[in-house]
């Protein structure tokens, strides 16, 4: 059943259907040939519909909106702004803000392709006017913007929660010391390209430009203040979080900055709509199919064929992030986490790993995968946004592969980068 789950998917998949209609019909025919008829397909719709129950989810579409809202306003450019007063002056620190600029706004959206949007936009005309070569900029773009994926809030965490049953709190926290690791690699690597290209510096900003620059940027700056300090506070939920951002960026952008009309509202809203439509219908999906595979021992069959269960932890964990990877070069990372996810629970449990480690490395390497060729969602965005040859947006991704490769290992030897502030905040 197995194999012709798999011909079916990748025969879709090859004719140009978008993701959801495999990920359905793989489901269909697996309930079909599970039960030997139609007879039990009301399971599938059941399923489905248990897969978009948990009130976690409600937190995917509330954080989508809220980026979208702060997208459209004034408070990604005065972030940016901000970061730009600070260092932009030193070597690489145009690059070096672009890169901060991708983590502070990952710390308010969640999402790599709002990042890519936000960030790039308006940075990318400056750093090719400072001299530095095209490939270089799309590059660190593309893959600063992973940094959203690990910084909370995050998508992928959530969706990897609701699906493994992991505290989304713990999940947030543990993806903070990857995430700012990535950040002083990428940083580190800007500044010696700067320094052999010859990139000259921008001008010294005076402390009068960075008091301004911090008194515009305090109410964004709110965004982080709200998600981490009021779950780890105490005062809320994940999703009661992503409710305030939603409401705290309405109040923002309509009635402090006013850069924004009610009448605004209605297609900003109308667009989440449409995304969330199709994050939650793959996620019914998944749940069907994670429930298919699960019920005919899927995931022990295919791990026992490759000795995955034989392995040690860190053989597991190095698995583990190859087969994200790989998915997620191919596919989108969302559907990544809800095929795979399922198949590696039962391993997971077998060889005691702690979930929320295998969380955060799940998360890093969707983060990478979408941001690698062949087909990495991240790299498209910027085909669409910037209006670049492929080639031209793929040309210098490797170092910054190699950088994001670096982490990953980091993160299977020395679990405590992601664990420590997890265990300082829940232990």
């Amino acid at each position: 059943m197995a194999i012709k789950i798999a011909g079916i998917m990748i025969v879709l998949l090859l004719a140009g259907f978008p993701m959801m209609v495999p990920l359905l019909l793989g489901a269909f025919y697996g309930f079909y040939d599970l039960f030997s008829g139609f007879s039990k397909m009301e399971f599938m719709v059941q399923q489905m519909l248990a897969g978009i129950r948990p009130a976690s989810l409600i937190a995917v579409p509330m954080f989508i909106l809220a980026a979208d809202i702060m997208t459209r306003g004034q408070s990604a450019n005065r972030l940016i702004d901000l970061v730009m007063k600070f260092i932009g002056h030193v070597k690489g620190g145009l690059a070096v803000s672009t890169a901060a600029a991708c983590t502070l706004f990952g710390a308010v959206s969640g999402s790599t392709q709002a990042t890519v949007v936000a960030v790039g936009s308006p940075l990318r005309p400056r750093m090719l006017k400072a001299g530095y070569n095209d490939s270089f900029v799309l590059a660190l773009i593309i893959n600063a913007s992973d940094i959203a994926f690990l910084i909370p809030p995050s998508i992928g965490m959530i969706i990897y929660g609701v699906i493994s049953s992991t505290s989304i709190s713990e999940l947030f926290i543990a993806g903070v010391g990857p995430g700012l690791l990535l950040l002083v690699c990428f940083s580190a690597y800007s500044m010696i390209y700067a320094t052999v290209k010859g990139v000259p510096t921008e001008p010294k900003a005076t402390w009068g430009e960075r008091l301004a620059a911090m008194k515009m940027a305090v109410w964004p700056l709110g965004f982080p203040v709200i998600i981490v300090g009021g779950i780890y506070g105490g005062i809320f939920s994940p999703t009661e979080a992503a409710a305030a951002c939603v409401l705290y960026a309405l109040i923002l952008e309509l009635l402090v900055f006013r850069s924004l009309k009610f009448s605004d509202i209605y297609p900003i809203a109308k667009s989440t709509g449409l995304i969330t439509a199709v994050v939650f219908i793959l996620v019914g999906a998944g749940a069907a199919f994670s429930w298919v595979i699960s019920f005919a021992n899927i995931p022990q069959e295919l791990l026992g064929a490759v000795g995955v269960d034989q392995m040690g932890p860190k053989g597991v964990l190095a698995v583990i992030s190859i087969a994200f990877f790989i998915g997620c070069m191919f596919v989108d990372p969302i559907v990544v986490i809800l095929v795979l996810v399922p198949i590696f629970v039962p391993v997971v449990e077998a060889v005691n790993l702690d979930p929320v480690l295998v969380g955060t490395i799940i998360t890093l390497q969707v983060a990478i995968g979408s941001a690698t060729p062949p087909f990495g969602c991240d790299i498209f965005t910027a085909i669409a946004v910037f209006r670049r040859p492929y080639m031209d947006v793929i040309r210098g991704i490797f170092p910054f592969t190699v950088i994001l490769a670096f982490v990953s290992a980091a993160l299977i030897f020395f679990p405590q980068i992601a664990l420590f502030l997890r265990d300082l905040a829940f232990r």
